[in-house]
C-alpha cells in the first residue's frame, strides 16, 4: 500500500509539472506581441529625436508682417489706454518691445540709455565715497539718495538695502572690498565692480546720467524697454521711441562685421495692456482723435 501511495504521489506532481501545449502557443504569442510593441516605440522615439536633430535653429523664428495686424502709435496709445482705464496715470509704463534677426548663441545687446522724457525719476542712487570729500558733496547735488562710507557699510550688513544703484568712487574700493559686501550685494547686482563701469573717479557724472537713465539688454532675441508713463504725450513718446531705436541701431553698428542684426518689428505695450505691432505711422487712421485726448498731462 504505501508503494502504492508513493507511485499515486510521484505521478501526480509529474502531472502538475507539465504544461499544455495549448497554454503555451498564446503565451509565446503575448511575448512576441509585447517585444514588437516594445521595438516600435524605440523606433519612434529614435526617429522624433532625430527631426528633433534636424530642426534646430541657428536663428530665431520671424513671422511675415504683411498679414500681421499694424497700427500706428496714437491708435496704439489709444488702445492701451482703453485697456488701462481707472489706473494711476505715473503707476502705469509703456513698454517697447524690439525683436531682432539675430543667430542664437551671439553677442547680446546691452547699454544704458537717458530718455529725453523719463521713465522713472524715483531711482534711488547710493555712492561710497569719502564723506567729507569734493566727490560727496558733487555726488549729493547731482542727486544720489546716501553718499558715505562706514553708515552704508553697517546698514547693508544689517539687512537695510535703501537703494536701488550702487556706484563706488576710485578711492573707496579698497575699504568696500574689506567690508566683504559682495555676498550682500552680489545676489542683487548691485555690487559695484570695475567691469560694469559702477567703480569710477567721478560718481557726480554718472548720478546725472542714472537719475532718469534706464537700462535696456536683449534676451532670446527681444530688447524691452520702459518708453514712457500712461499720462505721456504722443509726441513725447515719438520723441523717447526715436532716441530709443536710434540708440540700439548705433549698438548694432558696433558689433563685428561677422554678427548681422537688424530690427524686424516694433511692439508697443503697457503694464496691463496686450502688445501692439507699429507700422511707423505716427498719426491716427481716425482724424477726429487728436493727441491732446491721449494724455492726461
Amino acid at each position: 500500500m504505501a508503494q502504492l501511495s508513493r507511485l499515486c504521489i510521484a505521478s501526480g506532481a509529474r502531472a502538475r509539472l507539465t504544461t499544455p501545449s495549448t497554454l503555451v502557443r498564446p503565451m509565446l504569442q503575448q511575448r512576441c506581441a509585447s517585444d514588437k510593441g516594445r521595438q516600435a516605440l524605440q523606433k519612434k522615439k529614435k526617429e522624433e529625436a532625430a527631426k528633433k536633430k534636424r530642426k534646430q535653429r541657428t536663428a530665431y523664428k520671424q513671422y511675415d508682417l504683411k498679414e500681421a495686424e499694424q497700427f500706428s502709435l496714437c491708435d496704439a496709445m489709444r488702445y492701451l489706454r482703453a485697456a488701462e482705464v481707472g489706473r494711476p496715470p505715473t503707476s502705469v509704463k509703456y513698454e517697447m518691445h524690439l525683436k531682432l534677426k539675430s543667430v542664437k548663441n551671439g553677442p547680446v545687446i546691452r547699454n544704458r540709455l537717458r530718455l529725453p522724457h523719463p521713465v522713472k525719476t524715483d531711482l534711488r542712487i547710493c555712492v561710497i565715497c569719502p564723506p567729507e570729500s569734493k566727490h560727496a558733496e558733487a555726488a549729493k547735488a547731482a542727486g544720489a539718495t546716501l553718499v558715505g562710507e562706514e553708515d552704508i557699510f553697517e546698514a547693508v550688513k544689517d539687512g537695510r538695502i535703501e537703494f536701488d544703484r550702487c556706484l563706488c568712487q576710485t578711492d573707496s574700493l579698497a575699504k568696500m572690498n574689506k567690508a566683504g559686501l559682495g555676498r550682500i550685494l552680489g545676489p542683487r547686482q548691485l555690487m559695484p565692480s570695475p567691469k560694469t563701469g559702477t567703480v569710477i573717479k567721478d560718481p557726480a557724472s554718472a548720478v546725472r546720467d542714472m537719475v532718469g537713465g534706464a537700462e535696456y539688454r536683449e534676451r532670446l532675441g527681444v530688447i524691452r524697454m520702459a518708453i514712457g508713463q500712461l499720462g505721456f504725450t504722443p509726441e513725447e513718446m515719438q520723441k523717447n521711441i526715436k532716441v530709443f531705436i536710434g540708440a540700439v541701431k548705433k549698438d548694432m553698428a558696433q558689433l563685428s562685421d561677422r554678427i548681422s542684426k537688424e530690427v524686424a518689428e516694433v511692439v508697443l505695450s503697457s503694464t496691463n495692456g496686450p502688445g501692439l505691432s507699429l507700422n511707423g505711422d505716427f498719426k491716427s487712421v481716425n482724424p477726429n482723435i487728436t493727441s491732446r485726448e491721449l494724455s492726461t498731462a
